[in-house]
């Protein structure tokens, strides 16, 4: 059982057979062409899902699978071939074809020795194994989450509720001796509520979860808060105003609105992008980039957070990457090819969905440092505008870092007080330029309740996110009153 591995590199050495030795001879053959670089990543992974609607266990689901992903690195040319079957015989198939890709030129295999195992963090405080806790009670508490929604108020109509689990073992094996590997749980609780009155249906939502026990759910009845969470902003939506239409100052409220510096800013800022001059901050290190209010960091070593990790997808230690200081632009995210190619440092950001696919940069959890204003402050210095509290979803373009996000949860601010919920409201800006006309940050910094999944060329990856209350002076709000 993967539960009962007391050091994840072994796992892979017992359960399939394969050797140090035969991985050097892999990696030796990978390098045949004058490559620069070539590494091995292994996965483990099994994941439990089960989910209500209308009361009923509508899913329930459990799946295990496994693999191995060979990359080859000649330069700028990356050659990736991966397989589901972790034998030496695999492998060696897999490294002709990634070598082939990558199209070096040369003869002669090169040596590879095997290091000492890279020492990564300790993140994850778990001590129950992902089997622990068995349909049954999953399923109960599930029912409690619908109880709880629809006991909130009459028009709720329906709860659908999904409880996700999932363990994976890792390991990567590089051509220059590094072997470093990892046991990842995350477990996430998603809750969607439905409310109805004669006036029309809104949809509320919420959810947490990350690198945790599934006890996690239980304390202080966590479950509970998410469930009211997304009942209420159902019922708040049947009763909300329509959003008004305009440019206007904008409050940003904390947690989970860091999605709009995730999409709009944090993208921009991987080192791919930046190699490759497509980012609106390509070339811009040192320039000023933001309001001197804005501090952003991106941190894969908070415990337990779901974007946080041991090690990244390439064997690097994570780490805290400061990459606006006050307003300055001092760095980006970086995996070990990127880095290579600009000259930099690897941050710990080489990340993937799965074995299938090969390691680029990619955001762990991103947030704004707090500021010196109390959120009530914040919101009296506000004669009119818009008070953003929650996000469904958004997009945006990396070039120019233009988004439009929709607001799930939003009201009214008049005279220095927040006023009616409003319904229906979408920003749409430029992540560049919203950062220069942020005023006032808040001391209350939060990072969301661990529910944030980030989509990058088709890899989706876990991701956390942050903010503290903002005032932005001016974002496009887009609604149906003027």
């Amino acid at each position: 059982m993967v539960q009962e591995v007391a050091r994840p590199e072994s796992f892979f050495f017992d359960r399939f057979g394969v050797t140090p030795r035969a991985l050097e001879a892999v990696l030796g053959s990978a390098l045949e062409r004058k490559a620069d670089y070539a590494d091995l990543y292994f996965e483990y992974r099994t994941a439990e899902t089960l989910g209500i609607e209308d009361s009923l266990v509508s899913r329930a689901a459990r799946h295990t699978d496994c693999g191995v992903g060979v990359r080859v690195c000649a330069e700028e040319r990356t050659g990736y071939a991966h397989s589901d079957e972790i034998t030496v015989e695999r492998m060696r198939l897999a490294v002709r074809t990634a070598r082939a890709i990558a199209d070096g030129t040369g003869r002669a295999p090169v040596p590879v020795k095997l290091g000492q195992s890279v020492r990564g963090h300790d993140l994850y405080n778990v001590s129950e194994t992902l089997g622990a806790v068995g349909p049954e009670e999953r399923a109960r508490l599930l029912a409690e989450v619908d109880r709880a929604a629809r006991q909130f108020d009459p028009r709720v109509k329906n709860v659908i509720a999904t409880l996700s689990g999932e363990q994976r073992v890792v390991m990567v094996v590089t051509s220059d001796g590094r072997i470093a590997a990892d046991i990842r749980p995350l477990w996430r609780l998603s809750v969607s509520v439905v409310a109805q009155d004669a006036h029309g249906r809104q949809v509320g939502t919420s959810g947490t979860g990350g690198r945790v026990d599934y006890s996690f759910f239980g304390e202080n009845e966590r479950w509970r808060e998410h469930a009211l969470l997304a009942a209420r902003q159902a019922v708040i939506g049947l009763e909300a105003d329509e959003a008004p239409a305009g440019e206007m100052v904008v409050v940003l409220g904390p947690g989970w609105p860091g999605i709009i510096l995730h999409e709009a800013v944090g993208h921009g800022l991987e080192g791919d992008f930046n190699r490759k001059g497509v980012s609106a901050f390509a070339g811009r290190l040192g320039q000023r980039v933001a309001s001197a209010a804005c501090t952003v960091v991106d941190d894969g070593t908070l415990a337990g957070r779901r974007g946080s990790l041991n090690v990244d997808d390439e064997g690097t230690p994570t780490g805290r990457t400061v990459l606006i200081d006050r307003g300055i632009l001092s760095g980006y995210l970086q995996d070990r090819l990127n880095a290579r190619l600009m000259k930099m440092a690897p941050t710990g950001n080489g990340r993937r969905e799965s074995y299938c696919y090969p390691p680029m940069p990619r955001m762990t959890n991103t947030f704004l440092l707090p500021g010196e204003f109390t959120p009530e402050e914040i919101i009296r210095s506000v004669a009119k505008g818009v008070y953003a509290v929650s996000f469904s979803g958004g997009q945006v373009d990396i070039t120019s870092g233009k988004f439009v996000f929709s607001a799930s949860e939003a009201y009214l601010i008049e005279n220095g007080s927040v006023t009616r919920p409003i319904k229906g409201a979408t920003l749409i800006g430029s992540g560049p330029e919203v950062l220069t006309r942020v005023a006032m940050v808040g001391n209350d910094l939060a990072l969301d309740p661990g529910i944030g999944t980030c989509g990058k060329e088709g890899q989706w990856v876990p991701v956390g996110v942050g903010l503290p209350t903002v005032r932005v002076d001016g974002i496009t709000v887009g609604g149906t009153r003027t």
